[in-house]
């Protein structure tokens, strides 16, 4: 392990913010039954158009079974799921502005859900340190991962449920790029980009960190981003429209109000 420390919420400030952006807390999760369901996101916002209201998401799923799923119970399971990890409300800041990046950036694809889902699921989150704190080409070792999140859940975990969720939570780092590898799995870089800084950054802001420190938070780490890169990557973000930032001496505005649709929507009836 890498003395990497990751720091998602700054111990001194409330989360209130965050609660109004769309984060969950607690003691349970998605992951006690499920990945980031990368496959099925893709799905269905392949199937669902980008200014759909909530019920034609369900109803995409449900009737249309755009996921190919057997039964009508999976799919209302699917449903559930879908909503813990990533809200699937446009009412919801942090789904409206990953459904709006997701459209700018595919090969961020991964990485963008997986913030989301990190936000949203606490067992997610038990396990961050103990894969992004891994050196490149570092071996993955499930024992760690099972004490992280046995922190976490305590008692209110049986062995079995446990031992799911590591395996649940190691393949949602595969499918971000994080983890390579089937019977041993290795640890891998993955590759920023603008709009996924974009998105860290909303995520770091709305957990309470503010100004430059906003950089180097745990949420940019996740991107293996330090806060020089996270700088140049936030600057490219600023040349394709996601947010504004003027850096000049000790000064850092950062602006993310572009990153939300409904921001540009009240701009353009302005």
């Amino acid at each position: 392990m890498t003395e990497t420390q990751l720091i998602f919420y700054p111990p001194s400030r409330g989360r209130g913010a965050a609660l109004e952006a769309g984060f969950r807390f607690g003691h349970v999760g998605t992951h006690a039954s499920r990945t980031i369901m990368l496959d099925e996101l893709s799905a269905l916002f392949e199937a669902v158009p980008p200014d759909a209201k909530a019920p034609e998401y369900a109803a995409a799923i449900i009737d249309a079974n755009c996921l190919g799923k057997r039964t009508v119970a999976t799919r209302r399971i699917s449903v559930q799921r879908l909503k813990e990890l990533y809200a699937i409300d446009p009412a919801v800041p942090i789904f409206r502005i990953l459904r709006r990046l997701w459209g700018t950036d595919v090969p961020g694809r991964p990485i963008l859900a997986l913030l989301a889902s990190l936000a949203r699921d606490p067992l997610l989150m038990a396990t961050a340190e103990t894969v992004v704190g891994l050196s490149d080409g570092a071996e993955y070792q499930r024992a760690v991962m099972r004490v992280a999140v046995e922190k976490v859940a305590g008692e209110r975990m049986n062995e079995s449920t446990i031992d799911k969720v590591v395996r649940n939570a190691a393949s949602s780092w595969s499918q971000s790029g994080h983890l390579s590898g089937r019977t041993f799995k290795f640890r891998h870089l993955v590759q920023p980009t603008p709009a996924a800084v974009a998105f860290a950054l909303y995520l770091a802001r709305a957990a309470g960190f503010q100004g430059e420190e906003m950089l180097s938070t745990g949420w940019l780490k996740v991107l293996d981003c330090g806060a020089s890169s996270a700088l140049e990557f936030a600057t490219a973000a600023k040349r394709i429209g996601l947010l504004d930032l003027r850096t000049a001496g000790d000064v850092f505005d950062l602006n993310l109000n572009r990153l939300d649709p409904q921001f540009r929507e009240a701009q353009g009836r302005a």
